[in-house]
Order: structure tokens, then C-alpha cells, then sequence
């Protein structure tokens, strides 16, 4: 029995959707699905990796290889042979607004999915801060966090507090962790530009470069005394610099990011 073909997650569909010949009226069509056209969108014009497109898409890397040769094939024969390309149909479904599990960038829809859960939530007076957690402080590496500690924000005031693993995500995946908790803010250390570029995708709001209790940062936050920094980076100097190969970072010696921040 066949395995059931799982349905391809797609950010954009195409504004064109028709490309004839000059002079070729009446030529024979040829169809290219919306799936196919995403995978040579994605891989020809966002010079995205096979890997990158198929994290994008939902799907393996085998099959965006499969539908990415598909396509090219009925390309190159609407050129070479003068047929009309027409795309419509396919196996696919739009991404929903949460960004980082999509384009993984700003989209329309994932600014106003960011815009609608800020304004539901302020309607109702409630925040959710999240903070890289590890023994009751600030941990100063965003891609490396085992922890977030979670906080319930009501009318100014914290309603509750959880500590949520990580679960061993990498950087790549905690903006959309964060988002599908339906956090608003973070607290961190340092953090990379990949990283902060999926949290503003995201609609989350960065206040980086903090160190220090957890508890104490959302307080501060709160009363609006909360010492962060607005440029808060890491920088990563030379080829293949780890931890243990010269990259300098956070509590060690304070190189990377603002206020001892740390990387990712």
C-alpha cells in the first residue's frame, strides 16, 4: 500500500500563472504545480539549499530533489519546444503566519498572524515573557539554551512561572519553539543576527545583552528599569571557531554581544 503524499507547505503562490510563446497561440500546455514551482523558487531564485527547501516545505530532501528535476524538465520543454507553461494544482497548503516553521523571514502572513496575537494579548491585558534559563539566571548563549523560564504576564503583574526544556534544539528552531509558545518577549544573553532576524519574523520582542536572576530581569522589565542592549551580537571570527577553538563568549571573557553576552 502506498504511502499517503504529505502535503507541501508553500509561502507564496505565483502572481503569474501562465507563460505563453510569442506567436505560439494554441500551442500545448504543459503543467507545472504550485508545489514544483515553490521547490524552483526557493532553489533558483532564493538560492536555497535542496536541505533548506525541503526544512521549508515540510517535506524530505528527496522528494524536493524529485519535484525540483520535474519542474526543470517541463521548463526546458515549454522552451525548447515552444509550449505553454501553465501552473496551477498540486499537492500543497500555505504556511499559516508562523514564520520561523515557514520562510523563516517576513512574510505578510506571518506579520499580521505576529500583529493579531500582540493586539488579542494586549486587548486582555497579558504578556508572555520567555528567558534563557539555566540555575535561576540569564543564560548567556540564545543557541545553546537547555531552558527557557516562562512567564505569565497579567495587568503588569506575574501570574505564573514555568521552566520548559529545549527538548536539544539548536538555535535554528527555538524562534519557532518561542512562537508556538505564544511568547511575546525574551530575555537573553547574546544572540546571533539569524537568530534575532526569525524572532522579529516571529513578532517576538528581543531585550538582549541581560545577565543575572531571571525573576529580577522580568521585574525590571516590568517597571521599566530592565538593563539590556538594543545591539546585542555575536560575532564569530574565522572558519570553524567552536567554544574550544579561540571563540570567545559570554561569562568566559566577555566578548561576545553586549554586557558579557554570549553567541546565537
Amino acid at each position: 500500500m502506498a504511502r499517503p503524499v504529505r502535503c507541501r507547505r508553500i509561502c507564496l503562490e505565483p502572481k503569474y500563472d501562465c507563460f505563453i510563446p510569442r506567436g505560439a497561440d494554441g500551442a500545448q500546455e504543459v503543467i507545472l504545480t504550485v508545489d514544483e514551482f515553490e521547490a524552483v523558487r526557493l532553489i533558483d531564485h532564493e538560492k536555497r539549499t535542496h536541505e533548506q527547501c525541503a526544512g521549508q516545505m515540510g517535506v524530505s530532501r528527496t522528494t524536493v530533489t524529485e519535484m525540483y528535476e520535474r519542474a526543470r524538465a517541463k521548463i526546458a520543454e515549454c522552451l525548447v519546444e515552444g509550449k505553454t507553461l501553465c501552473i496551477f494544482g498540486g499537492n500543497y497548503t500555505l504556511c499559516d503566519g508562523s514564520a520561523w516553521s515557514c520562510c523563516q523571514k517576513q512574510c505578510d502572513r506571518a506579520d499580521q498572524a505576529a500583529a493579531n496575537r500582540a493586539v488579542n494579548r494586549k486587548e486582555a491585558g497579558r504578556m508572555r515573557i520567555a528567558v534563557t534559563y539555566e540555575n535561576g539566571n540569564v543564560f548567556q548563549h540564545f543557541g545553546h539554551t537547555e531552558q527557557f523560564k516562562v512567564y505569565e504576564i497579567e495587568d503588569g503583574a506575574i501570574t505564573d512561572a514555568q521552566v520548559i526544556s529545549t527538548e536539544g534544539n539548536g538555535h535554528g528552531a527555538l524562534a519557532g519553539m518561542l512562537s508556538e509558545l505564544k511568547v511575546d518577549t525574551l530575555i537573553c544573553g547574546g544572540i546571533g543576527a539569524g537568530a534575532q532576524n526569525a524572532l522579529a519574523a516571529a513578532g517576538i520582542r528581543l531585550y538582549g545583552g541581560v545577565s543575572g536572576s531571571t525573576d529580577e530581569a522580568v521585574k525590571a522589565l516590568l517597571a521599566g528599569t530592565l538593563a539590556y542592549n538594543p545591539e546585542v551580537h555575536c560575532d564569530h571570527h574565522g572558519e570553524g571557531h567552536s567554544h574550544g577553538e579561540g571563540h570567545v563568549c559570554g561569562a568566559h571573557h566577555g566578548g561576545c554581544g553586549g554586557n558579557g553576552g554570549a553567541c546565537h
